[in-house]
């Protein structure tokens, strides 16, 4: 191998070890990004909390010797957990879900929501609603986090006091 060659081959190897380095060093540590304006931080609701308050009112239900389905959604509507009290009717277990989605909506306990539907009957087309009493939101400083949603008690008021149970189970 000529003088020229061996400089010229050491160099290449110096330079892809420095790329290598580089890239690997980049990956391990993340570099400090500027603010964008155009990305917005959200508080959810943990698993672990969510399952917690839909125990708290199914076993406010219990206590009052009714059986019912919860639902907790997060801030976007999705299901984070469901549970079906024993002896809970088949309607029950998409009615909380539907009770929660609407209140976390809205930000607001569905049976407050019936008086704007009063006003606006075609709110009920919304897919996804059911505005019954039954689905109060969870909030962080003011702003829904998560809703949780109650149906299969004899009456709405049951199904809201019993959100209402899970709601408080979270410190809210």
């Amino acid at each position: 191998m000529t003088k020229a060659k061996k400089i010229l081959t050491t160099a290449s190897a110096v330079v892809t070890a420095g790329v290598v380095g580089a890239v690997a060093a980049n990956a391990a540590t993340p570099a400090a990004e500027a603010p964008d304006a155009s990305l917005r931080s959200t508080r959810h609701v943990t698993i672990a909390a969510a399952t917690k308050a839909a125990q708290a009112a199914l076993d406010a239900a219990a206590k009052e010797g009714q059986a019912v389905s919860v639902a907790v959604v997060d801030r976007d509507g999705n299901t984070i957990v469901t549970l079906r009290g024993d002896g809970a009717g088949p309607q029950s277990y998409a009615g909380a879900e539907r009770k929660a989605f609407t209140a976390v909506s809205w930000n607001a306990p569905t049976s407050a929501l019936m008086e704007r539907l009063a006003k606006t009957p075609n709110l009920k087309d919304i897919p996804g609603t059911l505005f019954l009493p039954g689905g109060a939101p969870v909030r962080s400083k003011g702003a829904p986090v998560a809703a949780i949603g109650v149906a299969g008690a004899p009456s709405g008021d049951l199904d809201e006091k019993f959100a209402r149970a899970g709601v408080a189970a979270l410190g809210g």
